[in-house]
């Protein structure tokens, strides 16, 4: 949490964030899939209802979070 930021004011989807970095570094395959699943609904959440599609970049810290689980799916798989 940056410094200058009070506990109000971090966003669900950078506290989700975090804990997705720290389960990818763990190379926990489940729980990084399970908070992906829950930022993007975060993300998404009150965007343009059910038939909403997402259509601006993420953030580079999202993105490279998404490299890193595609990177940990292909060593699972062998």
């Amino acid at each position: 949490m940056p410094h200058n930021m009070t506990r109000e004011q971090i966003r669900l989807s950078d506290r989700i964030l975090s804990a997705l970095e720290l389960s990818l570094e763990q190379d926990d395959l489940k729980i990084s899939e399970t908070l992906t699943r829950a930022l993007e609904m975060a993300m998404t959440r009150n965007t343009g209802g059910g038939e909403f599609i997402e259509r601006r970049d993420y953030p580079p810290e999202i993105e490279n979070a998404m490299n890193r689980l595609s990177d940990l799916r292909d060593q699972e798989r062998g």
